[in-house]
């Protein structure tokens, strides 16, 4: 143990982080209209790591969190088709933004569900997780992530078919 969490639990937890954070410097390029190809390749291993290794933790029932993940693992391979096989051509660009920002918005999701169970401070604000400061807060989160979504769309422009 580590931190209180198990080998198994860390490791998922800093994976989920680096892929929360790659996410965001892949669509904070779109959103300046640069492709960063390798902090991609390091978003889109960590955030498939993240998404399966969600399923290796013990469960009796369905939770929320397996539908992320499948979500996640639905959304993963399409922005790699649209990245590396269709090479954003038409409207595969808009499909591997809309892709990035969402496959890391479900982490972040994520991520504030496992905050208001963990923290102290969050866990008195919001118990159940049904009370205004957890939705204030996942309603939000949606906002900046469909707002990143706008400005990567209108940022990522990828050059013209046969330019170097």
């Amino acid at each position: 143990m580590i931190f209180g969490l198990t080998t198994f639990t860390l490791i998922h937890v800093v994976v989920s982080l680096v892929g929360i954070i790659a996410g965001l410097v892949v669509a904070g390029g779109l959103v300046g209209g640069k492709r960063l190809d390798r902090w991609a390749v390091v978003f889109l291993i960590t955030t498939i790591a993240t998404s399966a290794t969600g399923f290796g933790f013990p469960f009796v029932a369905f939770l929320p969190s397996h539908a992320v993940g499948i979500v996640s693992l639905v959304v993963l391979p399409i922005v790699i088709v649209a990245h590396y096989v269709k090479h954003f051509a038409g409207a595969w660009r808009r499909t591997y933004v809309v892709g990035v920002v969402f496959a890391t918005y479900l982490n972040v999701f994520v991520l504030v569900v496992q905050l208001f169970r963990r923290l102290p401070a969050l866990v008195v604000a919001a118990p159940t997780q049904s009370e205004p400061p957890f939705a204030l807060t996942q309603v939000l989160v949606l906002a900046l992530f469909v707002w990143l979504a706008v400005a990567a769309d209108k940022g990522f422009r990828p050059a013209p078919a046969g330019a170097v």
